[in-house]
């Protein structure tokens, strides 16, 4: 019986020695596009991470970004090699579709505001540490999350805005430039001498040291206004000291206007009355 039973399966082995060889080495081959799909995964997402840390991004953005883009390829690797050895991968591709698009239907708000925190950090429109207006509301930007970035108000609350709802809206970011201009407007009365008023503001703005030589102060007659000649004053100051010298520059206007006699008028309405 033993000899019938050898004969039959060296004779089954020759008939099909063909697709055994041919099996044999689709295995193999699904083993190597494992282990290079293995190795290429974990290449290419620590050459992303390195990437995004040598450009300071966020910690836990880099090691999520890393972990997706690690497991999205071994996912496709997987399917590779299944569809080596003959396993039919339509299907799974196909649930695989069908679970992405309910995640994707279930999560559209977050996902709308992770891609966009992914955007805010690769093109990188706002930093830690800079003061910013986003979404109708200002503040200093502590970090850019997954879904949000929070920030400090100038009474130090917390502000937590959406991603999707900064970058879908106008970002003014006022400490990435390192000059700015003050814009302030004064008013004298009408019987004051406006001359002697510009002289004062002149010397004012060459006195003060934290205003820049260069770009010029424009100190000029704005408009003729119905209580008061408005006279704007623009110095440019570095960024860091916009607050201190707009506060400053005001008290020093009015204390030198009051000592020169200039009048510093307030809105008034003459009234006519008519007797029956």
């Amino acid at each position: 019986m033993e000899p019938e039973i050898l004969n039959q399966a060296q004779t089954w082995l020759v008939q099909n020695q063909g697709l055994i060889i041919e099996y044999c080495v689709n295995i193999a081959a699904a083993l190597l596009t494992l282990l290079l799909g293995y190795i290429a995964a974990n290449l290419i997402s620590s050459a992303v991470v390195k990437v995004m840390k040598g450009r300071k991004l966020d910690i836990t953005i880099t090691e999520f970004v890393g972990n997706i883009l690690k497991y999205a390829i071994l996912v496709f690797v997987v399917i590779a090699a299944l569809g080596r050895i003959g396993v039919q991968t339509a299907s799974f591709v196909a649930i695989i579709g069908a679970a992405g698009l309910a995640i994707g239907l279930a999560l559209q708000g977050s996902l709308s505001n992770f891609a966009a925190g992914f955007l805010l950090i690769i093109f990188r429109p706002i930093k830690a540490g800079e003061f910013i207006e986003v979404a109708g509301t200002s503040g200093v930007v502590q970090s850019v999350q997954l879904f949000t970035t929070t920030l400090t108000s100038g009474d130090n609350k917390m502000l937590v805005v959406p991603n999707s709802s900064i970058l879908n809206g106008t970002i003014i970011n006022y400490s990435r430039m390192e000059t700015r201009r003050i814009d302030m407007t004064f008013g004298i009365g009408y019987d004051s001498d406006l001359r002697k008023a510009k002289q004062i503001l002149e010397r004012l703005v060459n006195e003060e040291p934290r205003i820049l030589k260069s770009p010029a102060a424009t100190i000029a007659v704005a408009a003729l206004a119905d209580s008061s000649v408005d006279i704007v004053v623009r110095p440019w100051v570095k960024t860091g000291d916009y607050w201190g010298v707009w506060f400053d520059f005001h008290e020093k206007v009015k204390l030198a206007f009051d000592a020169e006699g200039i009048d510093i008028p307030f809105p008034q309405r003459v009234v006519h009355m008519k007797q029956a």
